[in-house]
């Protein structure tokens, strides 16, 4: 994706500072003061423009989300969609993934959404896929027991790899879908490039993953 500088998305992003928080790492562990209720906290990691998640808001007013993205010349289009709705179940943090552990405590979300996360097709990249072990074991740190990974791409390959490093790290396969808009699923929101490619006649594929409980998650070391 080529990014067209924004000069002005850090000063928007600074003057609403009520949806897009600065200095996440304060509230660490906090987040529910921040929202003000005791609501699940769920986030998606890479939140573009943030169509599925201001969807996700609107639909569920009575879960928090929080959306995730790296560049603030695209996170400042989903912060414009949460400030012209008004959401105040919704929080943006422009931060690197590969962080979250600072951000939010053990056990503090209860649902990771990855859409549409970039492929890095190369195999001297494999270790910044978002469903790479170590990215899994970050998630499992601040999910809740039992928490899910809810993860959507059109990338056959990416999906396939995915499939297996799930499996591998010994979460549990639920809902699988290998052509979701031709399947029964219910309420799906899609964001900016699920409608792009669904219009051209690809396949979306998704799948819903679940942490084992402790008492029969595999061990650290079979994880390595």
């Amino acid at each position: 994706m080529r990014l067209r500088h924004k000069p002005w998305a850090s000063e928007y992003i600074a003057e609403h500072s009520q949806y897009a928080i600065a200095n996440p790492e304060q509230y660490k562990g906090k987040w529910h003061e921040i929202f003000g209720n005791n609501n699940p906290i769920h986030i998606e990691v890479g939140t573009g423009k943030g169509q599925f998640l201001t969807g996700m808001a609107q639909q569920n007013p009575d879960i928090n989300y929080i959306g995730i993205e790296l560049f603030d010349s695209v996170i400042v289009a989903a912060l414009q969609k949460v400030v012209e709705l008004q959401l105040p179940n919704m929080k943006l943090l422009n931060v690197n993934a590969k962080d979250l552990a600072e951000y939010f405590d053990n056990n503090e979300i209860s649902r990771i959404y990855l859409n549409f996360s970039d492929p890095w097709p190369k195999p001297r990249h494999t270790k910044r896929r978002l469903t790479y072990k170590s990215f899994l074991s970050l998630y499992e740190k601040i999910l809740v027991k039992g928490g899910e990974i809810h993860f959507k791409t059109d990338n056959q390959g990416l999906f396939e790899y995915s499939l297996i490093s799930f499996s591998e790290y010994g979460l549990e396969l639920k809902f699988l879908s290998l052509d979701l808009h031709n399947s029964h699923f219910e309420g799906n929101i899609m964001t900016e490039y699920e409608e792009k490619f669904s219009s051209k006649g690809q396949r979306i594929y998704r799948v819903e993953a679940k942490y084992k409980n402790e008492d029969n998650a595999i061990s650290n070391d079979e994880k390595k």
